[in-house]
């Protein structure tokens, strides 16, 4: 598959084949691989713990791991899959960082699904006197990588889905201050979560496109474990995969 860089979105430009989803746990994997089939719920394989299905029609495979929690481990198991991949002779031709997550309200309201137009690292950076100032603004790379616009395009008609900006953290918000403080620098934001921005820095150091898909289960916001409705987000999670994994197998458009 030919890809084009320009600015931190990678543009296919053939056939998809094989599709690598990434999860942070064990509970996120399942619920993927319900849809896909492989292994059965609860079961724990490590880290690598594999989950798939081949697609016969479009050539390529599914295959569902876990990459842990947290950009750092995320991007580093998510590049191992990758080389692993790659030096078998089968490289992966798209990844997706799935799972549950926060959303802003009231955009993104518990038990609905978001797929992300731009994934973006929310606290990479630094703080100064006069704010926060991204990792791009102190001059030292990037914090934002954009999926194909046709895909997330697709992928949020098939499965129902909001697009708009998902934030990676590695710290979750649990105040209402930092969520006002999020949506005043990112006002597209409609979901957070951990893994993301790692697993898309893995991707694009691969010449991959990426994706990233989040079943909402709480609120971004004060920290309320009463409030947190992880049994329905994962289940949406499931839903949502049963809609998008066609889209995901035949997608062979590219976003010029």
């Amino acid at each position: 598959m030919e890809l084009q860089a320009q600015e931190g979105r990678l543009i296919a430009a053939a056939g998809v084949g094989r599709v690598l989803v990434a999860t942070a746990v064990p509970v996120e994997r399942d619920a993927v691989g319900e849809v896909l089939g492989g292994l059965s719920p609860g079961s724990d394989e490590g880290v690598l713990g594999v989950a798939g299905r081949d697609s016969a029609a479009h050539g390529g495979r599914v295959d569902v791991i876990v990459v842990g929690v947290g950009p750092g481990l995320a991007g580093a198991c998510t590049a191992s899959a990758l080389t692993a991949a790659a030096l078998e002779g089968s490289p992966y031709g798209l990844v997706v960082s799935a799972g549950i997550g926060g959303g802003f309200l009231p955009e993104a309201p518990v038990g609905s699904l978001v797929v992300a137009d731009e994934i973006v690292a929310a606290d990479l950076g630094a703080e100064t006197e006069d704010g926060f100032l991204s990792v791009t603004e102190l001059g030292f790379g990037t914090v934002r990588h954009q999926p194909p616009g046709d895909l997330v395009r697709l992928v949020a008609e098939a499965a129902g889905a909001r697009a708009g900006a998902v934030l990676t953290v590695s710290t979750v918000t649990g105040t209402a201050a930092r969520a006002a403080a999020l949506r005043e620098r990112h006002p597209t934001a409609l979901a957070e979560a951990m893994e993301g921005f790692g697993v898309a820095e893995a991707a694009v150091a691969h010449g991959v496109p990426v994706l990233e898909v989040r079943a909402i289960s709480n609120p971004v916001g004060p920290r309320d474990r009463a409030a947190w409705r992880i049994g329905d987000a994962l289940a949406a999670l499931t839903q949502g995969f049963g809609k998008l994994v066609p889209v995901l197998e035949s997608w062979n458009r590219h976003d010029g």
